[in-house]
């Protein structure tokens, strides 16, 4: 199982909809795949209290994050790196559990010209802090909302090619591991 995380509390955020097609992409190689989007959780995620007491939203994310086989992080850029909603789920999770030994693949985006570059080297970090095994392959679009625009969206660009080669090694990666 592949969890395709959206990393943005945005309710229908351009990484949603990147999420979707990585999402499409894996039903067509015939892997199954989940897209947990953190928009879905409940505002009382982000209280002080959910460190102790968490909701049960965020243990039913956090037992999805356990049962997968990869990660697929979906990330937007904000102010030079990822989303404060992205980075507290990250540390709502159990240590050392969550990302010991498990595979992460990512995708970039961002308005402007560095494709999400900043946060994914972020995620890069954190996650290997964790243990998690970074895979080398990324993917970064930058002017994300005009790649969605056009005619065709992703499908239709040079970036959906990536995307699905991107994709489908990094499946062969987690098999390689015995993880998928």
């Amino acid at each position: 199982m592949i969890t395709i995380i959206v990393g943005t509390n945005r309710t229908g955020s351009v990484s949603a909809q990147v999420a979707d097609f990585v999402a499409k992409v894996y039903d067509e190689l015939g892997i199954n795949n989940r897209v947990l989007d953190i928009a879905d959780l409940p505002p009382e995620t982000f209280s002080p209290n959910a460190y102790v007491e968490k909701p049960p939203r965020v243990v039913e994310f956090t037992e999805q994050i356990l049962a997968s086989s990869g990660l697929f992080v979906i990330t937007p850029e904000y102010n030079g790196s990822m989303s404060g909603a992205l980075k507290l789920f990250i540390d709502m999770l159990p240590f050392p559990e969550s990302f010991e030994d498990r595979p992460v693949s990512y995708i970039g985006i961002s308005a402007g010209q560095f494709g999400g570059l900043r946060p994914v080297e972020h995620l890069q970090q954190v996650f290997g802090y964790r243990n998690a095994l970074n895979f080398p392959r990324r993917v970064f679009i930058p002017a994300v909302g005009s790649v969605m625009k056009q005619s065709g969206g992703l499908e239709a660009s040079d970036y959906g090619k990536r995307i699905r080669e991107q994709a489908k090694s990094f499946a062969e990666y987690c098999r390689t591991l015995g993880k998928l």
